[in-house]
């Protein structure tokens, strides 16, 4: 693979990287509730999501969600789904945390530690479906026609999944940046309230 070949892909990662979606406002809202360093294992798991993701959209089960809207509707329903359920939480936990100082702490004991943060980030890559059709659709234009070169595959999805990364963590600190201002009872409520809202308004729009 010749370095213009892969630095048009890098540049196409990056892009996608960055967009603001699922992947992104859950580690901000992770940010503002458990902190930081906490993230790193939400970010860790969405990073081998995106990579499970792209192992599944060159093989036959990307090109069964490619051709069966039934299958690609039923994943997205379960993604939305699971995006409206995050959204819950996250509203029910400002409700919660409204009249304390800090953030508050999570309604299930187990919620806040690394294990469940790591799973999050794993369960929102995996029920993306967009990111399922991005795959089938990106990957073959980098690879030899009419098959997949395994090096090429490797080289490629980790270089997505490091853009992911890094993209994870350049929103994360300048939440934890901005977040200092906010981290009071009530500033704290309103800007779960407005994450738990745009979670709602993903799995809507993701069900549309």
């Amino acid at each position: 693979m010749t370095f213009t070949l892969w630095f048009a892909f890098l540049c196409l990662a990056l892009a996608a990287s960055f967009s603001p979606g699922p992947g992104v406002l859950l580690a901000i809202s992770t940010t503002m509730t458990l902190g930081a360093r906490r993230t790193a294992y939400s970010s860790a798991g969405n990073a081998v999501g995106v990579f499970l993701v792209s192992c599944v959209a060159v093989s036959g089960v990307g090109l069964l969600f490619q051709r069966s809207p039934l299958a690609f509707s039923a994943l997205k329903l379960a993604g939305a789904a699971y995006l409206a359920w995050l959204g819950v939480k996250q509203w029910r936990g400002a409700a919660k945390g409204a009249h304390s100082a800090v953030p508050a702490a999570p309604a299930v004991p187990d919620a806040g530690s690394r294990y469940a943060v790591f799973r999050r980030g794993l369960l929102v890559a995996c029920s993306n479906p967009k990111a399922i059709l991005f795959f089938a659709a990106i990957f073959p234009q980098f690879m030899p026609p009419g098959q997949v070169d395994a090096r090429r595959f490797l080289l490629l999805s980790l270089t997505f999944v490091a853009c992911t990364f890094v993209s994870h963590l350049s929103y994360v600190l300048l939440a934890a940046a901005a977040g200092a201002r906010f981290l009071t009872g009530p500033g704290m409520a309103r800007l779960q309230r407005g994450t738990a809202l745009l979670f709602i308004a993903l799995a809507i729009a993701m069900a549309r």
